[in-house]
């Protein structure tokens, strides 16, 4: 397969659906998910738009947020997020964007994550470079928590699950004696690629949809950077959590997650 060839046929498909984005900013729900979670016609809309666009395009299938599709497992398949941040995207924010990772044989291979309405598009391949609208940047030097915008999820105390809520918090309190700028965009995409991108020295995911994290992880490898679950284990799509950092700021949050204890014992 050829890459760079895949992401330009793709960055043309994800070009044209902006206009369609753009136009449905604040857009309400349309389909109830799992809590409080919602899809609006603007993510269905999109969705069926570029799947139909890249299987056309390129015949490898699309596995997406709100249709599912190809099995993540394929030897290739697109993996896609129409808008990630349908909260903010609801609500006016501009913290929304949309996710498309290239996978081979569950290896995020490449990455793009469009932010329409700052007009910022972020493309890499396997071994980088990290490109922002077409230009290379420069690769992730080592970096020190201490120095750090770090980035992390949305969450409610009261929480149970995987990662109680009360666990998240501890490591928010042991975070923020390292590094007082933590940052909530309410966007996971959003986290990691301004990891990629420099912005953050780190970002913490307690979420597990492949979805949010395949376009974020090919961009932080490409960029240079340290992804794994928050385990410290390598990141796969069946990781239930990510760590994604700059080098040095990934083992100092590393550390921290580990004294911070097991989510279970919260």
């Amino acid at each position: 397969m050829n890459l760079t060839a895949l992401v330009a046929q793709a960055s043309a498909i994800l070009d044209a659906a902006v206009p369609r984005f753009l136009e449905g900013r604040r857009a309400v729900s349309a389909v109830a998910k799992q809590g409080n979670d919602f899809a609006t016609e603007i993510d269905l809309a999109i969705e069926r738009q570029v799947v139909a666009a890249l299987v056309e395009a390129t015949g490898i299938g699309v596995h997406g947020e709100e249709f599912g599709g190809t099995d993540v497992g394929a030897p290739w398949v697109w993996v896609l997020d129409p808008i990630d941040g349908t909260f903010n995207y609801a609500a006016g924010s501009p913290m929304a964007a949309i996710l498309l990772a290239l996978l081979h044989d569950g290896d995020p291979v490449a990455g793009l994550t469009w932010l329409p309405f700052v007009d910022e598009r972020y493309t890499a391949v396997a071994e980088g470079p990290l490109l922002k609208n077409g230009v290379p940047q420069p690769s992730l030097g080592d970096t020190k928590l201490a120095d750090s915008l770090v980035g992390v999820g949305t969450f409610s105390a009261d929480a149970r699950g995987r990662f109680p809520g009360r666990y998240r918090m501890a490591v928010l309190e042991n975070l923020s004696r390292v590094s007082s700028r933590l940052r909530m965009h309410g966007s996971t995409g959003i986290d990691l690629v301004y990891v990629a991108d420099g912005i953050l020295g780190g970002a913490i995911s307690f979420g597990d949809h492949i979805w949010d994290h395949a376009a974020g992880v090919a961009l932080v490898r490409a960029a240079g950077g340290i992804v794994t679950n928050l385990a410290g284990e390598a990141w796969t799509p069946a990781a239930r959590s990510v760590l994604a950092a700059a080098p040095g700021v990934h083992g100092e949050i590393l550390e921290l997650l580990r004294a911070t204890g097991a989510p279970e014992d919260y």
